[in-house]
Order: structure tokens, then C-alpha cells, then sequence
């Protein structure tokens, strides 16, 4: 049982550096993203690797409270996507809008 825990250990350590890599990455894109969509994007993924980390540190601390954050975070992340997919799709809107001809311009 004391190697099972060891080995279990490990892994939650190795998981938790991965974590912590993918969270770089991702805030790389974030600041370095091309466009609105890819950022959200980002920061969505950036919730999802935070889930992820905070999981693995609830197993590594024996605290089940951390679970509770993650999925606090979960709910949080995706009505956070979805209003920045409305604005997204409200901003396009406007910007057609503006573009197309009217009949002042004789179009």
C-alpha cells in the first residue's frame, strides 16, 4: 500500500507540473491571440486546466472542499463562454450593419 501511495503521489505531481505548463500555454495565447474567438477560447481551456489542477490538488491535500471550487469554476467558465459568444456574434451584427449600403448612398 505505502508504493501504491507513493506512485500515486508521483503522478499527482507530474499531473500538476503538466497542469501548470498547459497554463502558460494557454495565457501565450491569450496575450498572443489573433483574434476575440481565440482568446476566449484560451480562456475557456485556462478554466478547464484550472479545474483540472485544482482536482489533482484536491486529491494531493485530502480536501475535498478544492472539488468544490472546480466545479464552482466549471458552471462559472461556461455561462462566462457563452456570454462572450453573445457579444462576439452582437459586435458582428453591428459591424454589418454599418457596412451594408443604405439608400442615401445609392446603392
Amino acid at each position: 500500500m505505502n508504493e501504491l501511495s507513493s506512485v500515486l503521489l508521483w503522478t499527482i505531481r507530474v499531473c500538476m507540473a503538466l497542469f501548470t505548463a498547459a497554463f502558460l500555454g494557454v495565457m501565450w495565447r491569450v496575450v498572443r491571440g489573433p483574434s476575440l474567438p481565440d482568446r476566449v477560447v484560451a480562456i475557456d481551456l485556462a478554466s478547464y486546466v484550472t479545474m483540472g489542477f485544482l482536482g489533482a490538488y484536491a486529491v494531493l491535500a485530502d480536501q475535498p472542499a478544492y472539488l468544490d471550487a472546480a466545479l464552482v469554476l466549471g458552471l462559472l467558465s461556461f455561462l462566462g463562454t457563452i456570454a462572450f459568444a453573445r457579444y462576439i456574434e452582437q459586435r458582428r451584427a453591428s459591424v454589418r450593419k454599418r457596412q451594408e449600403p443604405t439608400e442615401e448612398s445609392g446603392a
